[in-house]
């Protein structure tokens, strides 16, 4: 399998339990990673700035990070949370920089490159669509029908899941991840919540389209 040319779809610590055995196999790797978090610091980030979640973009970084000392250092360094009571505890050291580069460049997926060059990443690590997301679910409970909104809401919530949306409902997919779907040899999906970071993939529809089409 080595030089097969894989996609892995996914997000969270799923993704980057998946991309640490993949790269194993192979170095033509495309990770495509959900965008909807809205908890904890990739949350607080987003209300700040009209930015992605960086927290999935970050660990998939770093799951792909190059093996020496330099990548596994920075990929070290990109995890470490701030201690304390102040207002930048809990956020991750990779969080805030993704977050600076992409106040800086308006292209999203440049900011990612940077950050892998800098840690030697093997392959590359994409958004799952062009603009920032959010989940929206329908839930049967005990007292009818019920609406909620948000990744980490729609993750924990209780009764059977009628319909799952995410907002806005059509958004573009990045054209890097439509190439690579095509190019690819093998998909993986997951592990992870089936809502959160493995159905998402499917609502996005040119995403969709380019999943339907490929051979891998």
């Amino acid at each position: 399998m080595l030089g097969t040319k894989v996609v892995s779809l996914g997000g969270g610590h799923g993704l980057a339990t998946t991309l640490k055995s993949l790269r194993q196999l192979t170095q033509n790797i495309t990770a495509i990673v959900t965008v909807a978090d809205n908890g904890g610091s990739s949350g607080r980030l987003r209300r700040e700035f009209p930015i992605f979640p960086p927290g999935d973009l970050r660990m998939a970084l770093a799951a792909l990070c190059g093996d020496d000392e330099w990548g596994r250092s920075w990929a070290e360094i990109m995890q470490y949370r701030f201690s304390g009571d102040g207002s930048m505890q809990g956020h991750a050291v990779g969080n805030i920089l993704l977050a600076a580069l992409w106040d800086r460049d308006v292209d999203p997926v440049k900011g990612l490159d940077r950050v892998a060059s800098l840690l030697k990443v093997v392959g590359r690590v994409l958004p799952m669509a062009a603009v920032p997301l959010d989940i929206e679910g329908t839930f049967l409970t005990s007292i009818g029908r019920v609406v909620i909104r948000g990744q980490e809401q729609v993750a924990s919530a209780h009764g059977t899941l009628d319909s799952l949306r995410i907002l806005p409902e059509s958004p573009p997919a990045r054209p890097e991840a439509l190439d690579a779907i095509a190019r690819a040899q093998w998909i993986t999906m997951g592990p992870g919540s089936w809502f959160t970071s493995v159905l998402p993939h499917f609502l996005v529809p040119q995403q969709r389209y380019a999943l339907s089409q490929s051979t891998a």
